[in-house]
């Protein structure tokens, strides 16, 4: 069963989102994979972040550019750990999508990693599931060992 939801509003977001994909297949963590636009498929953002929790997910990592809405959009859909990565695209190159994924209002928040920072998503994805699962935790632990070069 997935744990972790990789929510992208775009197919070219996907370049980018493929960090975040790579770093849990590396930890073993399961997930599913979406393309939801919160702009152009918003009643599909609404019955994937409604359902999340009941399907299993416990974080979900969404990415986008520009306005940037997907994070928070899924963010007003459940109460599970959103983690948001501003993507760059426009000729803001990701400022616009950062400064939009930051500024939720309170009570409804969004974790934002930096620009194009899909794989440190996947980390801090990694992070909070492994606060109740100890093979993730060992995984991840592994991971920043070798990291640092022991």
């Amino acid at each position: 069963m997935p744990l972790v939801g990789v929510v992208m509003g775009s197919k070219s977001d996907e370049p980018v989102m493929q960090g975040a994909i790579d770093v849990l297949n590396e930890l073993g963590i399961e997930h599913e994979v979406r393309l939801i636009s919160a702009h152009r498929t918003p009643e599909k953002a609404r019955q994937y972040g409604q359902s999340a929790r009941e399907r299993g997910l416990q974080v979900i990592i969404a990415g986008a550019g520009a306005a940037a809405h997907l994070p928070g959009v899924m963010a007003s859909w459940t109460t599970l750990p959103v983690i948001g990565v501003p993507l760059s695209g426009t000729e803001l190159r990701g400022v616009d999508a950062l400064y939009s994924i930051v500024q939720m209002p309170s009570g409804v928040p969004v974790a934002c990693v930096a620009i194009n920072g899909a794989r440190n998503a996947a980390y801090l994805a990694a992070e909070i599931l492994g606060l109740k699962d100890e093979k993730i935790r060992k995984a991840y632990e592994e991971y920043r060992k070798k990291l640092a070069g022991g």
